[in-house]
């Protein structure tokens, strides 16, 4: 049940999003989400990501807002508000190319599918950074800001296997649900997730792999027929016994989909985002016996949007040295023992 839908052409995808995104009027309704600058500041930083709905975009929005304040320069921050695909990015560049901004602030939707939108900016000479997922071809990056999905993959391994309780003698069935797998963050904590797996827990399998593309109705549609189709106990080859949603659309879908089989805190889940109403989840034999989550890896967006404008102001000024090529920010991992100024420090915020 591996839903994959790529576009193979830039021509499709502009075909798809003028079916789907410019009829229902999306590619105006995010400009409320500009900064206001210092009139007499000429730099605008244009900021496009996959769905402003996401909580994890709304964290980025308030850092990329507050560090554009800060810098006197104009914000302009776009993105599809629900449906996170190349089809529905694309028209937001093509828009944002034509206005001519002083840098360019992305986080593609797909390793690929943006290329050539990018290659336009470069061209007339207009920095592009890539803030998050990031771009198959970073040769035309100035510089990546993401958090490190690898590791985050490895640690939802290993802490998904402690919770199970995990043994050489056992059967440990996993669902992974994934917003895209054409994005570099969705496909990098996978392959952590998978070699951590192959490494430490051969009798950990994964039944199924699938992609909501960031819609939550989708993401626990997927999760309640895998589920139903595996009602056996968990830790037993008909049942399944643990989940790893590799972004916070689908550990929500996951949450929803537990709680309706009532399968919480029998089938152990860890998800990837500190959205509020997840954090709540958190399991505490003490506090909160009846949390979804075993655990939560947050990244940490609300730096991901000051750094990617800071960095993108400094390659207008041609301030290269001080911009790093790959910057890679740690992980957090949230339990329900950790305390509560920690949570409450990287719990992401809508804006």
């Amino acid at each position: 049940m591996l839903h994959l839908r790529r576009s193979k052409t830039r021509q499709l995808l502009r075909g798809l999003a003028a079916a789907s995104t410019l009829a229902s009027t999306s590619l105006v309704a995010v400009g409320a989400l500009s900064s206001n600058a210092s009139a007499s500041t000429p730099i605008t930083v244009a900021f496009c990501v996959g769905d402003t709905g996401d909580p994890f975009f709304q964290t980025m929005y308030l850092g990329a807002e507050a560090e554009a304040a800060k810098l006197h320069v104009n914000l302009n921050f776009q993105g599809n508000p629900a449906l996170y695909s190349p089809a529905t990015q694309l028209p937001y560049l093509d828009q944002i190319l034509a206005e001519k901004p002083s840098a360019l602030v992305v986080a593609p939707t797909d390793t690929k599918a943006l290329q050539s939108v990018v290659a336009e900016f470069v061209a007339r000479k207009i920095p592009v950074l890539n803030v998050d997922s990031g771009d198959a071809n970073q040769r035309n990056i100035t510089s990546w800001i993401t958090g490190n999905n690898l590791q985050g993959g490895a640690q939802a391994a290993i802490g998904l296997a402690k919770a199970m309780g995990y043994k050489k003698s056992g059967y440990y069935n996993v669902i992974v649900g994934v917003s895209s797998l054409t994005t570099s963050t969705d496909a990098a904590r996978l392959k952590g997730f998978k070699a951590e797996i192959a490494k430490k827990f051969p009798k950990m399998h994964i039944l199924d792999v699938f992609q909501s593309e960031s819609v939550s109705a989708t993401s626990t549609s997927d999760f309640n027929d895998v589920l139903a189709s595996h009602p056996g106990k968990p830790g037993t080859k008909g049942g399944v016994a643990g989940i790893f949603a590799i972004d916070g659309t689908n550990a929500t879908g996951a949450a929803a989909a537990l709680a309706g089989h009532n399968l919480v805190g029998k089938v152990k889940l860890i998800g990837y985002d500190a959205y509020a109403t997840d954090v709540q989840q958190l399991y505490n034999a003490k506090t909160n016996p009846h949390g979804a989550f075993t655990a939560l890896i947050a990244q940490q967006p609300y730096l991901e949007g000051q750094l990617a404008v800071e960095y993108a102001v400094k390659a207008v000024h041609h301030q290269t040295k001080g911009i790093p090529k790959l910057d890679t920010l740690p992980n957090i991992l949230l339990t329900g023992t950790t305390p509560k100024a920690t949570l409450s420090k990287y719990t992401y915020q809508a804006s």
